[in-house]
């Protein structure tokens, strides 16, 4: 007998795919699965497909590790990976049917917050948006008004805001609501949310998944093989919202290093917010590894291995130095986006625009694998007026 070997998630992320074996790959020596770039595939004789795999636009079989290799680190029972992180997220909702009550955070991706509040309702989605990191916020709501499906996204975008998965998941269970997160920042390796009771989770594969810069993409898994979760399937193949597979393989190959450069985003963002605590130009730090932040105990409760790559600060002198700020860093790069190796400062406010809940004295800061100490100076020569 055979006895079964469970390897722990590092391991299976150097290897690239929990079983190269399961994925098509003709040749079975091939340490790196193949890229399979044709859209369409032969039926049998019989005009049957037996290999399951009609058009591209469905499935591929350049998918199949990227997708074994997600589902496994969430210990879901499927995954799939989307064109982008937007696309995986708003399948999610298309899915949902007009006059559906969906619950979403206050504080969240702001495309997708935009998105829920012109073409979500436009398709007749009935949105509240609620302070879901606030206690007993999100029971309130549903005892208030039943919803089809609570949206969750913990740490927050940018206030790194940190909500209770295991107590909303009890909530949503209470109230017959399906519950998803987006747990983009905290990635599979420090929080899983379907263990702590969630049906869906969500990632932008674009940032911590592939982690360089060079790939636009989503991904889904789920508790269980639901006919809700058949519908999201098909969705995807019918709206088209995959990847190419060239873009499926160098997410799988980003992948392979997620340990490594989350380990080591983790170690500097927790090293960066203690020290810009003492820093006389900063006038708030939020990053969820703080004891002082209001989110610190649900974060140890529900994250592991670190609070994230991603943290904010407020400046004394406001929105005018946070630009100043932004524009004088050398190391730190200006532009949008988080989860890649090189490190990105932003002035979310600007970014966001009307409407924002971003104070606009923030900085929002992704911190990449560059030398942590040489990130400080960087950012304390910025400081300067």
């Amino acid at each position: 007998m055979t006895q079964k070997t469970h390897f722990a998630p590092q391991s299976l992320l150097a290897q690239g795919s929990p079983c190269l074996q399961q994925h098509d790959i003709n040749d079975k020596q091939s340490l790196i699965p193949p890229v399979y770039n044709s859209t369409t595939y032969l039926r049998d004789e019989d005009n049957q497909y037996r290999s399951g795999r009609v058009y591209s636009r469905a499935d591929n079989p350049t998918y199949k590790a990227p997708e074994t290799l997600i589902a496994t680190l969430e210990g879901a029972a499927d995954a799939r990976i989307f064109s982008s992180g937007m696309a995986a997220a708003t399948a999610v909702f298309l899915a949902l049917k007009p006059g559906d009550h969906v619950i979403a955070p206050t504080i969240m991706y702001w495309a997708l917050r935009n998105w829920l509040r012109t073409f979500g309702q436009d398709l007749g989605l009935k949105v509240r948006f609620v302070d879901t990191h606030v206690e007993g916020a999100v029971e309130a709501a549903l005892a208030a008004q039943p919803a089809r499906l609570v949206w969750l996204e913990t740490p927050g975008n940018p206030l790194w805001t940190v909500s209770d998965i295991a107590a909303i998941a009890a909530s949503c269970k209470k109230h017959g609501a399906l519950l998803a997160v987006d747990s983009t920042v905290a990635t599979p390796l420090l929080t899983q949310p379907l263990s702590l009771g969630a049906d869906l989770v969500m990632h932008s594969a674009t940032k911590y998944l592939n982690g360089h810069s060079d790939v636009i993409s989503g991904a889904l898994a789920t508790a269980d093989n639901s006919a809700f979760w058949q519908r999201i399937v098909a969705l995807r193949a019918q709206n088209g919202c995959v990847p190419g597979p060239d873009d499926a393989a160098q997410l799988l190959r980003g992948m392979r290093t997620l340990h490594l450069r989350v380990r080591e985003s983790c170690e500097s963002a927790q090293w960066l917010a203690e020290q810009l605590q003492e820093n006389p130009h900063v006038a708030e730090v939020l990053y969820p590894g703080l004891p002082s932040f209001t989110g610190h105990e649900v974060a140890k409760r529900q994250m592991h291995n670190g609070f994230g790559g991603m943290l904010s600060v407020r400046l004394k002198g406001g929105a005018e130095q946070a630009i100043k700020t932004a524009a004088r860093t050398r190391l730190w790069k200006r532009a949008t986006s988080l989860g890649g190796v090189e490190s990105l400062i932003e002035h979310r406010a600007s970014i966001e625009g009307e409407g924002t809940p971003v104070p606009d004295d923030l900085l929002r800061l992704s911190v990449g694998i560059e030398y942590r100490e040489d990130l400080l100076r960087d950012l304390e020569q910025a400081f300067q007026p």
